[in-house]
């Protein structure tokens, strides 16, 4: 058929490998589209083909996601919360906005975000080290109020005291006579946000809206039991196994790691 057709054979064999190859690529593009809950889009699922010595461009990524029926979670549109009051406490920014942080702990953010389990609002409350995104600390609870936070800080592995400043909003469950004790029980300094502004919180937030697209708006909570156990997992995967664009395309795990490994080269030299 080549004589005849007037074309080289290797013309055949390149297409007939092309095409195993392209087979092999879309068990991988699916495989990492699910293995990661359906929320990594044409970016990230590169970047773990690469991983896997896999190079291919985000075009044909995405042509294969759309061939596949692939949606990621990200096309749903988020909910806008209502807005709450804040209190006038004369607590300063210390933060001011400055969230690339290069040591661990120096300061970690926190949030509360809403969930229903069985048709009533339960509250998740987890704490952020900015240094690696990693969420250090997490809980769930029917109130929104300070002994949610406090269970917070309560799975936090390692001394409290390594923890420099804590950063959040205004709200109520936030500053108030219980967590300033605990606060200043592990020697942990306060930072609060501006007034009224939500970018002063800005990695909180961003995790916040990640958490709902990835996690709470894709299951359905039959107990408070049942949302802490898929919030243990979630938490997991998210520190060991979710690649983060801001921390070059590496889980909080590994970028803690890896700046851990340069930090010893560097004592040692």
């Amino acid at each position: 058929m080549c004589n005849v057709l007037q074309i080289a054979k290797s013309t055949f064999y390149y297409e007939a490998k092309d095409q195993k190859t392209a087979d092999e690529l879309t068990v991988a593009i699916v495989e990492i589209f699910y293995k990661n809950r359906k929320a990594y889009g044409t970016h990230k699922i590169k970047a773990k083909l690469h991983e896997q010595g896999i190079a291919v461009s985000r075009r044909r990524i995405g042509r294969i996601m759309k061939e596949q029926g692939l949606v990621s979670t990200y096309t749903i549109a988020p909910y806008n919360p209502r807005k709450t009051s804040c209190n006038e406490a004369t607590t300063a920014n210390v933060l001011n906005r400055e969230f690339e942080q290069t040591e661990a702990k120096r300061f970690v953010v926190s949030d509360l975000t809403y969930v229903k389990v069985q048709n009533k609002w339960h509250y998740i409350c987890v704490l952020i080290d900015l240094f690696n995104r990693e969420i250090v600390g997490h809980s769930v609870g029917p109130n929104k109020d300070a002994a949610l936070v406090s269970r917070a800080f309560a799975t936090v592995e390692g001394d409290l005291r390594h923890i420099q400043w804590f950063h959040t909003d205004r709200g109520s469950e936030f500053k108030n006579e219980k967590m300033d004790e605990l606060l200043k029980t592990f020697e942990i300094g306060r930072s609060l946000s501006m007034k009224g502004c939500p970018y002063d919180n800005a990695v909180a937030e961003a995790t916040y809206k990640v958490m709902k697209t990835e996690f709470i708006n894709q299951m359905s909570f039959q107990s408070l039991h049942h949302l802490e156990l898929e919030l243990y997992d979630y938490v997991n995967w998210f520190n060991k196994h979710r690649i983060h664009g801001t921390l070059g395309y590496l889980t909080p795990i590994q970028y803690r790691l890896t700046a851990l490994k340069k930090a010893v080269v560097v004592i040692t030299c």
